[in-house]
């Protein structure tokens, strides 16, 4: 089965290498999947009743010093870490080294 990708790009027809365009689109789906997806599913960020002012930006940062601490400490299971976590409130004080 052939499939065909349309992605806009600001290389020339010359330097637009089918390869180098190939690891960035594989590149982009890599973020979507490690990030996006997370946020989207296990913190459920986009039925969030923060909507005012500055609150959604703030919420999404801690989100996101949350996910990047966890994979830090060599989580692959976002959700399975953060169950792990709340089990004990000593962990999320290891994971950020401030006991």
């Amino acid at each position: 089965k052939t499939v065909t990708v349309y992605a806009i790009t600001s290389l020339t027809g010359f330097g637009a290498d089918p390869g180098l365009l190939a690891r960035w689109i594989r590149g982009h789906w890599g973020i979507e999947n490690r990030l996006h997806w997370v946020r989207d599913v296990t913190y459920d960020e986009d039925r969030s009743a923060v909507r005012t002012g500055s609150g959604p930006q703030v919420m999404a940062a801690f989100r996101n010093l949350a996910i990047t601490a966890l994979r830090l400490s060599g989580a692959t299971n976002i959700a399975a870490a953060l169950r792990h976590h709340a089990r004990d409130t000593l962990r999320p004080l290891a994971t950020y080294k401030i006991t």
